[in-house]
C-alpha cells in the first residue's frame, strides 16, 4: 500500500510553519503543487476512469494525456478528459464553532483547518471542478455557491473566518442537503464537538440526498494525548464552563474516552458510506490531501 511519505516531491511542511506564511492561496499553492508533482513523478493514481471529450491543450497540462492520434489528423495538440475532470461540484463544510478555535502550540484547529480547505480548493480547481464554501457554527454564516470562477472568493472568505460562537451540526447541515439541488463532492471538516449519533444524525441527510461525502475529524494533539500537567481549571470548548482538574488523575482515562469517541464515529461513517478520517493538527496537510486523493480516486471506481 502506498503512503503520503513515499511520495517524492511531498515537502510535508510543518503546519505552523505554513501558517506563518500568512496568505493562504500561497499555502495552497505550495502545498499542493509539491505533492503533485510527487504524484505525477510515482503514477500513484489513475488519470481517470471514463473517457468524456477532448479540449485543447494548455501550457501546464500533462503531456502524457496529449492524443496523439488526434494530432496526426489535426495537427493541432488536444488533451484526453475523463469523467473525474469534468465539471464536478465540490463544496467544503467548515466548522467555525468556538471550539474549532481551541490549539494548544499555537495553531488552532481551525487555523488548520482553514488551510486544509484552501488546499482542497485549489486541488480540485486545478481539476477543473466547481468550488464552493460553507461556514456554519449553529447556523450557516458564510455560503459560498460552487463555480468555476469561485476560487479567490472561497480563499478570501476562508481568510476571515473566526470562530466565535457555540456550535450545532444539525441544522446548518440539514439547511445544506435541503438547499444543494445539484450532487456533487462534499468535504466536512468539523471537531464533531456532538455525541456520535448526533453526529451521524447530522452527516446522513449530506450523504443520502446522493452525494459523496468525505469528512475530516480535526482534532489538536492535547485533545487526543491529553498531555497536561499541571492542575488547573479547564474550560468546556464550548459553554466555557470551567472544572477544576488534576490531569495526571485523569489521563488514562480520558485517553479510553476519546479513542472510543472517533472509534464510534468511525463505525457509524462506515455504516453510512460516508469516508471518514481524524487528522491530528501537527500532522503535515499532505498527508490529509493524499488521503483526500486516495478517498476520491476510490469513489470514483466504486461508481
Amino acid at each position: 500500500m502506498i503512503s503520503a511519505s513515499s511520495i517524492p516531491g511531498a515537502r510535508f511542511v510543518d503546519p505552523k510553519v505554513l501558517a506563518r506564511i500568512g496568505n493562504l492561496e500561497l499555502i495552497a499553492r505550495s502545498v499542493v503543487d509539491g505533492l503533485i508533482n510527487g504524484l505525477h513523478r510515482t503514477n500513484v493514481f489513475g488519470a481517470s476512469v471514463d473517457f468524456a471529450e477532448h479540449r485543447g491543450y494548455v501550457p501546464g497540462d500533462d503531456i502524457r494525456r496529449v492524443d496523439w492520434r488526434l494530432f496526426a489528423r489535426t495537427d493541432r495538440f488536444y488533451i484526453k478528459e475523463y469523467e473525474a475532470d469534468s465539471n464536478s461540484n465540490f463544496s467544503v463544510l467548515l466548522d467555525v464553532s468556538k471550539s474549532m478555535g481551541f490549539g494548544s502550540a499555537g495553531l488552532t484547529k481551525l487555523d488548520y483547518a482553514k488551510m486544509l480547505a484552501g488546499c482542497l480548493t485549489y486541488l480540485v480547481h486545478r481539476q477543473r471542478d466547481r468550488v464552493g464554501l460553507v461556514a456554519f457554527d449553529d447556523e450557516v454564516v458564510e455560503h459560498v455557491p460552487p463555480s468555476a470562477k469561485h476560487m479567490d472568493t472561497v480563499l478570501h472568505v476562508l481568510d476571515r473566518l473566526k470562530p466565535s460562537r457555540p456550535g450545532n451540526l444539525r441544522a446548518p447541515l440539514q439547511k445544506v442537503a435541503e438547499h444543494f439541488g445539484r450532487r456533487g463532492m462534499l468535504v466536512v471538516i468539523s471537531d464533531f464537538y456532538e455525541e456520535p449519533d448526533a453526529v451521524l444524525e447530522a452527516l446522513g441527510p449530506l450523504r443520502f440526498r446522493g452525494n459523496d461525502l468525505i469528512v475530516f475529524h480535526v482534532l489538536d494533539r492535547a485533545e487526543l494525548e491529553f498531555d497536561f500537567d499541571t492542575p488547573s481549571a479547564f474550560e468546556d470548548l464550548e459553554s466555557g464552563e470551567q472544572m477544576p482538574i488534576v490531569p495526571q488523575a485523569l489521563r488514562e482515562e480520558y485517553r479510553k474516552m476519546i479513542r472510543a469517541h472517533i472509534e464510534a464515529i468511525t463505525e457509524r461513517c462506515k455504516g453510512a458510506r460516508i469516508d471518514y478520517t481524524m487528522i491530528d493538527t501537527s500532522a503535515p496537510l499532505d498527508h490529509a490531501l493524499f488521503k483526500y486523493l486516495s478517498m476520491r480516486e476510490r469513489l470514483m471506481k466504486a461508481r
